[in-house]
């Protein structure tokens, strides 16, 4: 499904419904560790027409600078669980945008080599077969690449279909491919940080010209207005069956909102024009680029509300790559109706330009939503205030797929600071 392809500036004009994902409920939390399959045939070899890596762990670390660590292993095991990956097949904005773009993107893949990075179930590496790709390599580290290969086999899919159960730093594919697709995109665009394997599997293995797909990314951020989310998790404490229970407040406030929550918002909840916080190439970017994220921001008021935060929503786009250069390289191609501190709302000038998987607030729901973070106390603007500061966004020195968020915010005077870290078991609380 093609979510508003005459867009591409995170803001869009469709309504949304209010709605929690099983995949929040499954992905943040603890997971037991699925490894009786997987030592049934032990640590390497083949079997059933499952590929198992055997490298040797010194040299892979060597070879590809990125040991394996506990955290990794716990976030391989988290997809293990068969929850979060029926949540995202039945998020039908996701799984029928990325069939449409293997069906648009049909002459570069028939015939050619793919790899799955991140093949979940298999079903975006069947999807690539029934277009005609001549192999596609399906790379799992989970040990849900178990379940991918007997899928494969029971669509008579195996001479075509090639799991490999390891790391995409660690599996050995001897050939160069024409074709890498990956549905990486986690919470806040960047959260997990599986964006990395994509990289790694680009620079081993892509041949010079080849296909990514989604091809290019964009994070945007825009201060939003929520009173009745508020009211709902704060003001209730200050009559509780005509108690006054305003003694609660500081810890409602610092339960509710000291970490990231990820919601669904709607567009009337959005202040202004959203601002671009990082644009990404899949063909150029760099590990050393996920480190650290940082923009500086101004927005100004639409109207007189309260401030309760800010929300943050991505956008992909399924592009060629002559196309994918031009979108990231060439600002000028782009129709700049509303500037927004340097960083401008952007419309394609012709919609057939690309094919855009949205998560804004006004396009058809995802099982992604919008990650937002909230104040412990809203501020009062008016129409036309400034709203201005920075954020960063950086990778866990203790976990490089935990992400630390620093936000600095001021308006009418008055300055603020807020540290979050999204890791699993963030955003308790979710709207219904």
């Amino acid at each position: 499904m093609n979510s508003s392809p005459a867009y591409s500036n995170g803001y869009h004009p469709q309504q949304q419904q209010h709605g929690m994902s099983q995949r929040d409920k499954v992905r943040r939390g603890t997971r037991a560790r699925s490894r009786e399959l997987r030592e049934s045939f032990g640590s390497g070899g083949n079997f059933g027409g499952l590929r198992v890596s055997e490298h040797n762990k010194q040299q892979q670390q060597q070879q590809q600078g990125a040991p394996c660590t506990d955290f990794d292993m716990a976030y391989f095991h988290s997809y293990a669980h068969v929850g979060i990956h029926e949540e995202m097949i039945k998020d039908r904005v996701r799984t029928e945008t990325y069939r449409t773009a293997i069906l648009q993107h049909q002459s570069s893949i028939a015939g050619k080599v793919v790899v799955d990075v991140g093949c979940g179930t298999g079903i975006l590496s069947i999807f690539c077969a029934q277009a005609g790709a001549k192999r596609v390599y399906a790379v799992d580290a989970s040990d849900i690449a178990v379940q991918a290969n007997e899928v494969v086999k029971a669509n008579n899919l195996s001479e075509t279909i090639i799991v490999l159960h390891g790391r995409v730093e660690d599996v050995d594919i001897d050939e160069e491919v024409d074709v890498i697709i990956s549905e990486w995109m986690g919470y806040m665009l960047l959260y997990e940080s599986m964006l990395g394997s994509v990289i790694t599997a680009r620079d081993r293995w892509l041949k010079p010209g080849g296909l990514i797909l989604p091809s290019s990314a964009t994070l945007y951020m825009a201060p939003i207005t929520h009173s009745d989310r508020y009211s709902e998790s704060i003001d209730f404490w200050r009559n509780v069956y005509g108690i006054d229970m305003s003694a609660m407040l500081p810890l409602a406030k610092q339960c509710a909102f000291e970490e990231p929550c990820v919601e669904t918002i709607v567009g009337e909840n959005v202040l202004t024009w959203p601002h671009v916080v990082k644009q990404v190439d899949c063909h150029t970017i760099t590990l050393h680029e996920l480190e650290s994220v940082t923009t500086n921001y101004k927005f100004k008021s639409m109207m007189r509300a309260p401030l309760h935060g800010f929300a943050f929503w991505f956008d992909v786009e399924f592009s060629g790559p002559a196309l994918a250069a031009t979108n990231n390289h060439a600002p000028s191609s782009l129709i700049s109706n509303h500037p927004v501190d340097g960083q401008q709302r952007k419309k394609r000038a012709n919609p057939n330009e690309a094919l855009v998987l949205s998560t804004a607030p006004e396009d058809p729901p995802t099982h992604w939503q919008q990650t937002v973070l909230y104040f412990y106390d809203p501020i009062e603007v008016e129409q036309d205030q400034l709203i201005e500061g920075s954020v960063t966004l950086s990778q866990s020195k203790e976990n490089r797929r935990f992400m630390n968020i620093h936000l600095e915010y001021a308006s009418g005077g008055r300055s603020f600071v807020k540290e979050s870290v999204m890791r699993p078991g963030f955003s308790a609380e979710l709207s219904g």
